[in-house]
């Protein structure tokens, strides 16, 4: 029976300057790694990656359908990151590749910049270090605040929603929250009434939600106006969650005291690209470069975490935690097993046929699992040692409902 690639066959591509710990974990099992410090786009994209059987990416690289119909050998995307967005989810699926993503890794590392800009914001911390690096000395309590007894109002109260809601009120914070979901609130928090009452009654927001359509600029003039006067406002969720032109208004009137700000609707998409942002050359506005998850630990978390997706894909077909294909996971039962990966549409009869037809052949089914979504289905199939096995591929190659077909081991 035709087997996979051997390992050090299986190319895979790491871009955007992807933690070394993920080269080295993929490596070590046997996997042939290219790296790319940046992000390619288009064509460059499919020249470099195009004949790939994983890629590796973080936020700047967008994968679209004609990447998908261009990358015929791909088996696997990992987002090295927390969101997804930056991929056509459905295209990868069309085309039978599974996405992965890293959502808890650098859960710490954004929750601990919002305390820190919570904190920055109250002390007026940037306006005394650029004053005395201007040899200006400041020594005021004028606009120098506490945190301790203000209230954070938390939107999105998520895996760094509730991980900024324990730290916060671990320093003294009381601490709202508003979801679209139930969620058990953590420590003391309480659920707001409606995104509305935790605007009003909150000295601090701070937002976590993903980007979605109904997330878009869902911070905007009248949610704006809603906050308490000299409140603060703190985006480290999305770039299109908040209108930007609403946040200066608000800023320049005087009605929001500060904001701090990391990400943005339109993001350089290198080092070397210039940046803009209608809140440039305010001074009550913290701006940093989207680094909520750039920490050292973070990233070697989220590189552990993505890679070892990747690895189990390949080794024993896993879609555990898979954001955009049913997730399956079968333990290797024997040694002498042959695994089929037989990813297919989710239509009626299919898996009557195939056994049908297996049974036919002669071959005997060692273990299966199949999950499906409305419109896809993943099989895993164990079958024992047979000298038919080859016409069982060329069958199910066959069938009009296969997407993509690998024989693993």
């Amino acid at each position: 029976m035709k087997t996979s690639y051997p390992l050090k066959k299986i190319k895979v591509v790491l871009l955007e300057g992807v933690h070394e710990r993920a080269a080295h974990l993929l490596r070590e099992a046997g996997f042939q790694v290219e790296t790319h410090a940046v992000a390619y786009q288009g064509q460059d994209l499919i020249d470099v990656a195009g004949d790939a059987h994983l890629i590796g990416l973080r936020s700047k690289t967008h994968l679209r359908e004609d990447f998908f119909k261009a990358a015929k050998h791909l088996w696997g995307v990992g987002c090295f990151c927390i969101g997804t967005n930056q991929v056509d989810l459905d295209a990868a699926a069309a085309h039978g590749v599974p996405v992965f993503n890293a959502p808890f890794q650098n859960t710490r590392s954004v929750a601990e910049l919002v305390i820190s800009e919570i904190v920055a914001l109250h002390r007026r911390l940037f306006d005394r270090s650029a004053g005395m690096h201007a040899g200006q000395w400041m020594k005021s309590a004028l606009g120098a605040h506490e945190i301790r007894g203000r209230t954070l109002g938390i939107i999105g109260y998520g895996r760094i929603g509730s991980q900024v809601s324990v730290l916060a009120e671990a320093m003294g914070m009381q601490v709202l929250y508003h979801d679209i979901v139930d969620v058990l609130p953590m420590g003391n928090a309480q659920e707001a009434k409606s995104l509305d009452d935790l605007l009003e009654r909150s000295d601090v927001v701070t937002l976590h939600v993903p980007a979605t359509a109904a997330t878009s600029n869902m911070l905007g003039d009248q949610e704006i106006a809603c906050m308490k006067h000299g409140a603060y406002l703190i985006n480290n969720a999305r770039g299109h969650v908040v209108d930007l032109i609403a946040l200066k208004h608000a800023l320049i009137s005087g009605h929001l005291a500060g904001a701090a700000v990391d990400v943005f609707p339109r993001e350089p998409a290198s080092n070397d690209e210039p940046f803009e942002s209608p809140l440039q050359g305010l001074d009550n506005v913290i701006l940093t470069p989207h680094i909520g998850g750039s920490t050292i630990e973070a990233q070697q978390n989220i590189a552990e975490s993505a890679a070892t997706r990747l690895i189990r894909l390949m080794n024993n077909g896993a879609t555990a935690s898979a954001v955009n294909v049913p997730a399956v996971q079968l333990p290797r039962l024997h040694a002498n097993h042959h695994r089929i990966i037989h990813f297919h549409r989710n239509v009626p009869g299919v898996l009557s046929k195939l056994h049908t037809g297996i049974a036919e052949l002669g071959i005997n089914i060692a273990a299966e699992y199949l999950q499906s979504n409305p419109n896809y289905s993943y099989l895993i199939l164990d079958i024992a040692g047979s000298d038919r096995e080859d016409e069982l591929r060329d069958q199910l190659l066959s069938y009009d409902e296969t997407i993509r077909l690998r024989i693993l081991w």
